[in-house]
């Protein structure tokens, strides 16, 4: 397992009445997620923390961390207020469609596989406010020159049910699917836990989803309790459908990323971090040490109770009331 985190979170963090945080420096965040236990990667946002990716590159090396995904913001510009890869505007989309270029070229210069891209900016407020089919083909065409670019980077598209659009383009699993097939290959998906989650789904379900779909996957660890994507600690609210996410990537023999994305407004972020680290890792070698066998087997029947009964020994230590 290899376990990052999301570089800004070890900033200034606002939402939508107070600020969070210290407003600390590229180097100083990096140096903070370095410190925090069982992580050993991060997650830097183009362009705002990539300005001067030679610094970046020379802090990363001496703190020996590894560049989980380069996050593309496409949603923070003024220009992108109306949208971005799906803007009817065609100078936004180029600059959306520039900045996955050079988000990807970056990637290249840090080492990282892949860039991650969660267009919140694209979607619509109103009946009527958008033609629902040409911003499709807009995103489609946009998306597909991002991926023909660097072909050995794969651009992962990360969906939400909305945020800040009333009604987002990007909002499931399969919406997310059907971009990447209409547009080509070098796609694949980011699946966010707390988006899933706050979308109605079942992560678990939408992984296999993305996955019998033959494309790849990256992934975002955090939880809410399905009103708001809150960005909890993983599991705080939904543990046993985290367990079930982390059953199946292991089914899928999955050895890429997990990267935090739990927002510490009120917490200690290295505290935060480094309990959410050591609890997914603890969930996981529990997968290690049980019968996955056995869990298959009464997953091919619907035994539901059988699984429980295996997981009792190990929840609260399970000693006898009364």
């Amino acid at each position: 397992m290899k376990q990052a985190i999301i570089c800004p979170f070890f900033g200034r963090l606002r939402d939508r009445f107070c600020e969070y945080g210290e407003d600390l420096s590229v180097t100083q965040r990096l140096e903070r997620i370095a410190a925090v236990p069982g992580v050993d990667g991060v997650e830097i946002v183009y362009p705002q923390e990539l300005r001067d990716l030679t610094d970046v590159q020379a802090t990363l090396a001496r703190l020996k961390l590894e560049v989980a995904a380069v996050n593309v913001n496409v949603k923070s510009d003024p220009e992108f207020v109306r949208g971005a890869l799906g803007s009817p505007d065609a100078a936004v989309r180029r600059k959306a469609v520039d900045y996955l270029k050079r988000g990807k070229e970056a990637a290249v210069a840090l080492g990282a596989q892949r860039v991650t891209c969660c267009p919140l900016a694209d979607g619509y407020d109103y009946p009527f406010h958008a033609h629902y089919g040409a911003q499709w083909e807009r995103m489609v065409d946009a998306v597909r020159e991002a991926a023909r670019h660097l072909p050995q980077i794969t651009l992962c598209l990360e969906y939400k049910p909305f945020e800040t659009r009333v009604h987002g383009l990007l909002t499931s699993a399969a919406k997310t699917i059907l971009v990447c097939q209409a547009a080509g290959g070098n796609l694949g998906v980011t699946i966010d836990i707390g988006h899933s989650t706050f979308g109605g789904e079942a992560p678990a379900d939408s992984l296999m989803l993305v996955a019998a779909a033959g494309l790849p996957f990256y992934v975002h660890t955090n939880d809410n309790n399905g009103k708001w994507d809150w960005d909890l600690l993983a599991g705080a609210c939904n543990v046993f459908e985290f367990l079930e996410f982390l059953f199946y990537l292991k089914e899928l023999g999955y050895d890429g990323w997990i990267t935090s994305d739990v927002a510490p407004f009120r917490q200690d972020p290295s505290e935060i971090f480094a309990l959410n680290a050591r609890f997914t890792a603890q969930l996981w070698a529990w997968l290690d040490h049980v019968d996955r066998h056995q869990i298959r087997e009464c997953l091919e029947r619907d035994d539901f109770v059988s699984v429980r009964k295996m997981m009792e020994p190990y929840l609260f230590a399970a000693r006898q009331v009364g």
